[in-house]
């Protein structure tokens, strides 16, 4: 009847973990960490140098105007704002970017293009912000050019409208908005390592090897009441 209770009572506990020791065993397989985390490290850097390209952006800015050259009352500012709503969905609409394929001869069809355009209305404004991404600086600064000037031009001519204003021409810094490889190696390189001591932690706590005393109380719920000492020409 003890031994079921006993029995019951160790089933019932919750697995405890030393830190303390769980500590020591990891710095005991400080090289096999180190060696995780360099080489997630290195398939990282792999996998962003030679299968991920750096994407560059472009962007230009277009201002909304309305029939009447000032605005005199609310509803003109009302107009405003929904004329820019509309212009949205005109400067990214096929008609237009099938345009800017023509004259850039670009390979992407529509729907790749598509893709690669972004067009936002900034919070209480009417200005309307065109954005392209693309592997190449210099074809997202042309395409985004391209795409005011025929947004423009067709609003003109198919909606009644003043064209908006290019307040700002395509732009890009020259620098990727992806992550560099920098990034990539390091958030490899951690990962490995979590994912070492992951497994090390899992080892340690389904470990039920009995080594000492203590993890004879501990594992097994039995106190040690003597030990023999091992003679050192008895193998272990």
């Amino acid at each position: 009847m003890e031994k079921q209770r006993n029995a019951h009572t160790r089933n019932s506990d919750v697995i405890e973990i030393d830190l303390k020791e769980l500590s020591v065993i990891m710095i005991g397989h400080w090289k096999a960490l180190i060696l995780s985390a360099l080489l997630a490290g290195l398939i990282a850097f792999g996998v962003r140098y030679f299968l991920i390209k750096p994407i560059y952006e472009s962007n230009s800015l277009l201002y909304v105007l309305t029939k009447s050259t000032s605005i005199t009352s609310l509803a003109d500012l009302q107009t405003g704002a929904n004329l820019t709503q509309d212009y949205l969905i005109v400067t990214k609409g096929r008609p237009v970017l099938e345009k800017v394929i023509d004259y850039l001869s670009l390979p992407e069809d529509y729907e790749e293009l598509e893709k690669m355009v972004t067009v936002n209305n900034p919070t209480n404004t009417r200005f309307i912000e065109i954005v392209v991404r693309d592997e190449d600086p210099e074809r997202a600064k042309a395409i985004c050019d391209q795409i005011a000037e025929v947004a423009a031009a067709f609003i003109a001519e198919k909606m009644d409208q003043d064209p908006p204003n290019l307040v700002q021409g395509g732009y890009a810094d020259g620098e990727p908005v992806t992550h560099g490889i920098l990034f990539f190696s390091a958030v490899g390189a951690a990962i490995g390592l979590l994912a070492a001591m992951a497994l090390i932690t899992v080892t340690y706590v389904f470990n039920d090897d009995i080594v000492t005393p203590e993890d004879v109380e501990n594992k097994v719920g039995l106190r040690v009441l003597a030990s023999l000492p091992l003679e050192e020409s008895e193998d272990l």
